[in-house]
């Protein structure tokens, strides 16, 4: 079984055991997390699509650490004009393992 859910403005499809990294969300090591915006739920050729959400359908999930993306450095030069910018950031995320996968 496998489902599409919405976190951190993006859409990921996940099933039972996945580890996806999404943004950062409260929490320690070892805590349980429950996604509720659940979009699609499917097994097979069986398909359940909401309208926006599946009524009734939850993502359960381990969140196994908290970490951080790569530098990602934006450099905007003008040429001959003596003028640059150098800006550096590093996007804050959590690992989660889906534990389960409940559809109505």
């Amino acid at each position: 079984m496998y489902a599409v859910i919405k976190t951190g403005g993006k859409q990921y499809r996940v099933a039972k055991d996945d580890i996806i990294t999404i943004e950062r969300l409260e929490g320690e090591a070892g805590a349980s997390l429950e996604f509720a915006e659940v979009l699609m739920v499917g097994e097979g050729s069986s398909v359940k699509v909401g309208t926006p959400t599946v009524a009734g359908a939850k993502v359960t999930g381990e969140l196994v650490e908290q970490a951080r993306g790569p530098k990602v450095i934006a450099f905007k030069k003008r040429r001959r004009k003596n003028s640059r910018r150098k800006r550096g950031h590093r996007q804050d995320l959590s690992k989660v393992r889906i534990t389960s996968i409940v559809g109505a």
